[in-house]
């Protein structure tokens, strides 16, 4: 199917570019959302009549979220979750979770505006881009935790594996300072006191 963008779409094209798309995205997708025309010669008559109304539409729309953007990017959203020892999530974190928490934290995000990849699936801080304009993004962090305080922890720099270390490491040394103490009682008991064997060879 080819069409004509209404605005900047990423990874296909500018505003006003008449690009090729399949047909279940263009129609389901472009055209449905009002993102692009049917590059027809109508269309492509009216959308250079229409240009200038839309690049000032879009140019208002951009300042307000270049302003949004501003506020947003590099703000950290606390989201707790259940998880294993080893830090993998029981379930995930999805774009709906994150949109949630960023609307719970005093931003108006909605979930088809959070860039994943992927669900998130394991505990630590995970960079987010939010797309507030086809033109303008925002970076937030998301901080995945099983408990506010393990947040406050992995916010300091620490991650579930560097935890996991420090009280392995914690426990060795317990364990080696118990069996040093032993050690050194046993010592005690073996040489600690004075000899009560007798010399026989000593003249009495």
């Amino acid at each position: 199917m080819e069409i004509v963008l209404l605005q900047r779409i990423e990874k296909l094209g500018q505003m006003g570019d008449v690009v090729t798309v399949k047909d279940g995205y263009g129609r389901n997708y472009l055209l449905r959302h009002g993102k692009a025309l049917r590059a027809t010669k109508a269309n492509l008559v009216r959308f250079e009549t229409e240009r200038a109304q839309l690049e000032s539409h879009n140019l208002e729309l951009r300042g307000e979220a270049e302003a949004a953007a501003k506020k947003l990017n590099g703000q950290t959203f606390v989201i707790i979750r259940q998880a294993s020892e080893a830090g993998a999530l029981y379930g995930s974190v999805t774009a709906r979770d994150i949109a949630e928490a960023a609307t719970e934290g005093g931003f108006t995000v909605v979930r088809g505006q959070v860039a994943i990849d992927r669900p998130v699936k394991v505990l630590g801080l995970h960079p987010i881009r939010v797309i507030l304009h086809p033109e303008v993004s925002a970076t937030i962090n998301v901080n995945v935790a099983r408990s506010a305080d393990e947040a406050a922890l992995q916010a300091s720099g620490k991650s579930v594996q560097d935890l996991r270390a420090e009280d392995d490491a914690a426990a060795d040394f317990a364990v080696s300072e118990l069996f040093d103490d032993l050690g050194g009682a046993a010592n005690e008991d073996d040489f600690g006191g004075e000899s009560t064997l007798v010399d026989e060879h000593k003249p009495e």
